[in-house]
This record gives C-alpha cells, sequence and structure tokens, in this order.
C-alpha cells in the first residue's frame, strides 16, 4: 500500500487527517523538507485554501499540479529572477496557483496575472511543489476558493473559511481520499 502524506499549511487550515507545514513559502519548504527526510511519502496531497484573481468563484475547488512564484514587481516589469519562477509536475495544461508570501489585494494586479493564464494564488503551493520535485514525489494540490484578491480579500477569507474548509472535507471523502467527516 503506498503512504500517501496529507498536507496543509497550519494555522487556520488545520485538519485531524493532514500534517500542518506553515505558512509561506519559507515555513512549508523547511517543514516539508524536514518531514519528507524523516518520513518519505510515495505521494503528497496538499490541501487548503485558494483566493481566486476572477476566473473561480468562492466555493469553487481546484485540483492542479502547476504553481508559479510571480510576485508583483515582475508584472510591473521592475525586477527579474534567475530561477525558474513555474513548476509543474503535469505535462497537461493546468491551473496555475501563485504563490508569494504576499497576498494580492488588487483588483488590477490579479488581472494582471489572469492575462498570464494563472488563475488563483496559496502562499505555500510553490514550496510543495518545489520540494515534491527535488525528492522526486508526485504531488497534487486540491484547493478550495475563499476569497477574490480583491480590496476585502482577508475579510471575505474569514468569513468563508468554515464553509470552505467543509466542502473541502466532503470533496475529499467523495473522492474517496479520506474517510472520516471531522475536520
Amino acid at each position: 500500500m503506498k503512504h500517501i502524506q496529507i498536507i496543509s499549511s497550519g494555522n487556520q487550515e488545520i485538519f485531524s487527517f493532514a500534517h500542518p507545514i506553515g505558512i509561506g513559502l519559507i515555513e512549508s519548504a523547511i517543514n516539508l523538507t524536514r518531514l519528507v527526510l524523516f518520513d518519505k511519502p510515495d505521494f503528497l496531497i496538499f490541501i487548503g485554501s485558494a483566493g481566486s484573481y476572477g476566473k473561480f468563484k468562492p466555493f469553487d475547488i481546484i485540483k492542479t499540479k502547476t504553481a508559479s512564484n510571480i510576485e508583483h514587481c515582475f508584472l510591473k516589469e521592475k525586477c527579474y529572477t534567475p530561477i525558474d519562477n513555474i513548476i509543474s509536475l503535469s505535462v497537461s495544461r493546468e491551473t496555475i496557483v501563485n504563490s508569494s508570501n504576499y497576498i494580492t489585494t488588487s483588483k488590477k494586479m490579479s488581472k494582471k496575472y489572469l492575462t498570464l493564464g494563472i488563475d488563483a494564488e496559496n502562499m505555500e503551493f510553490y514550496s510543495v511543489l518545489r520540494v515534491a520535485k527535488e525528492f522526486n514525489i508526485p504531488a497534487i494540490g486540491i484547493f478550495v476558493i475563499t476569497n477574490y484578491c480583491y480590496k476585502n480579500a482577508h475579510k471575505e477569507y474569514l468569513q468563508n473559511l468554515k464553509k470552505a474548509k467543509k466542502i473541502l472535507i466532503d470533496y475529499l471523502i467523495q473522492e474517496k481520499i479520506i474517510k472520516e467527516k471531522n475536520g
């Protein structure tokens, strides 16, 4: 039987069946690397919330193996990076989830991400895929949209999180990823 590890960021996104790895790009990379070094799974499933740049509605579910690490300064042509800022563990064209240590709160910037084919954001997913790739572990992200990445993003996230977690748990049960109902 394969060792499948379900992980989440933690903080407000704690689930009884998921190992929390921390908030943001750095904490998640460090803690997931530690987890993988001591108990390497055969497959990683990262679950959690994501903000929509406008394509998806709150409470939609996204499944993807593709993430980017693009900052606003890149969209404004004010910076560059020597790293590969898009990572995909799939050969098919999928939804791209952007990761940054900052949450987008601008409809104008959200539209710029959409023009690049990037549809949502989650702070940790790029790190998750980067660690998975480094250790040759297949991985997927399953997200529930909690908010739009507009002015009131944080307020909308907080208002929708409880319902979003329930929807995510129900989805995981329906897909036979988990058996239990408690979150």
